[in-house]
């Protein structure tokens, strides 16, 4: 008689998830717009047309009055005409992210933080910033139209986006003119996308296209069409991608202006059948974002077959913790949008006070990582001032936590140069600060971190 095999008792060590980890998928899908007083008696269609969104969409103090009443304090509004003054970017909200803000403490909320400066709060700039810290036009073989990697470009074919963010990186051309900057204006432009197309087919070895702005949302449906049709039918270009804030501030869009979502499908699925990639870049930078309407209109990209990826910038009050970030990563891949890169924050004058230093964005990685499949987990990403692209927060040669600076290189984009972040100042301690208010100091720091970046390469 065959003796059968012992079969181990199965013993299960996992308890049982708590209800507080499904948070992530826990959308908001009540009329929580109704709590601006200037849209109390909006109704659930109304909001979400695209064209009412972008007509009553914040540009002004005056009509930021008008929209909120006695919602918040006069004090506050002076605050913000204050905080308007000393900003590089003009200034445009969305009804959608105007609904969303706590006007019970608009100070802390983290969506008034990305969108309405205030004087109160606004932090000195870093003495090593630069309006284009990334140094796009340096490497822009024609206007608005950046070469930097070896295989990749970026086509910015207008300077126009549904929402102005405290923090852009291109303040030095998006949106109007400000009391702080001049811009170098971007505008469409016919001849000028012309040029940009005759250079990208000039050069054989590039194959991925990131079309941007401005914001790809504020393209007609033809002008998208016809530029994802143009660069499609250059032989070397493989790849492109659509970036736009879109549908983190203004879902609609994609809901409501059909001729606009259709084009979009159509250069998608003529990229397909060439064998192409042709997806959309976006922008999520906190989970209260997205809600049940964001779900909407990603659940028709996604039957469209519509692939979106999400480019997060870290932020001090916004996203700068492991269960903040960690509820945002969870509920993009809720939504299906894949969480891609989040930005240690680029080195942007007037938002020192949204700043976080490498440290933090190594810490929150640290915790972030294992949560979700991988492909849903983002890389942490220093785009490293002066143009030496995008680097792995971890990949620097030296790092001085005391002084606050890193030091990259980027041997396959800009070889044998070193390329230097600076931590915001108010992370450091108060020695380190007065230190960086000394300029023979500052020389001293810097020399010294690229001296050790140096002997360590050696």
């Amino acid at each position: 008689m065959k003796t059968l095999p012992v079969v181990p008792e199965v013993k299960v060590h996992r308890p049982p998830v708590d209800a507080s980890a499904f948070a992530f998928r826990e959308l908001r899908d009540d009329e929580f717009w109704r709590s601006v007083p200037a849209f109390a008696e909006v109704s659930r269609e109304t909001f979400l047309d695209h064209l009412w969104q972008a007509k009553h969409s914040v540009t002004k103090v005056a009509k930021l009055r008008e929209v909120l009443g006695d919602r918040v304090s006069p004090a506050f509004f002076e605050d913000v005409e204050l905080g308007i003054k000393h900003a590089p970017m003009s200034l445009r909200v969305s009804p959608y992210i105007l609904g969303l803000i706590d006007w019970d403490d608009p100070y802390s909320d983290p969506l008034r933080l990305q969108f309405l400066p205030v004087g109160s709060l606004l932090l000195p700039d870093h003495p090593k910033l630069d309006l284009d810290s990334l140094h796009e036009m340096e490497d822009a073989p024609t206007p608005g139209l950046t070469h930097r990697y070896p295989d990749k470009a970026l086509f910015l074919p207008l300077d126009q986006c549904p929402v102005y963010c405290r923090f852009c990186t291109r303040s030095y051309a998006i949106g109007l003119d400000t009391e702080e900057v001049e811009k170098v204006h971007l505008r469409a432009s016919e001849e000028r996308w012309e040029r940009a197309f005759d250079y990208i087919a000039s050069r054989p070895e590039l194959e991925d296209i990131v079309i941007s702005g401005g914001d790809a949302y504020q393209l007609r449906a033809s002008q998208l069409e016809e530029i994802g049709e143009r660069l499609l039918a250059i032989p070397n270009v493989r790849r492109m991608r659509f970036a736009t804030k879109g549908p983190a501030v203004m879902p609609q869009k994609i809901l409501t202006d059909t001729a606009w979502t259709d084009a979009l499908t159509r250069v998608v699925d003529k990229g397909r059948k060439l064998h192409k990639e042709v997806v959309l870049h976006t922008h999520f930078n906190h989970a209260v974002e997205i809600t049940g309407i964001t779900k909407l209109a990603m659940d028709r990209l996604t039957e469209r077959g519509i692939v979106v990826r999400n480019q997060t910038v870290l932020q001090r009050g916004v996203n700068d913790t492991p269960d903040l970030m960690t509820l945002l990563v969870k509920r993009l891949g809720h939504v299906n949008v894949h969480p891609y890169y989040v930005y240690v924050h680029d080195l942007v004058k007037g938002v020192e006070d949204l700043r976080t230093s490498v440290e933090t964005a190594l810490f929150i990685e640290k915790h972030v990582r294992g949560t979700t499949a991988g492909f849903n987990t983002p890389v942490f990403v220093v785009d490293a001032p002066g143009g030496g692209g995008k680097r792995d927060a971890h990949s620097y040669e030296y790092y001085d936590r005391d002084t606050g600076v890193s030091v990259y290189q980027a041997p396959s984009v800009k070889p044998g140069r070193f390329f230097l972040y600076f931590d915001p100042l108010h992370q450091l301690s108060v020695h380190q600060q007065r230190r960086w208010a000394d300029p023979v100091q500052v020389d001293f720091m810097v020399s010294d971190a690229l001296l050790k970046a140096r002997q360590r390469l050696r």
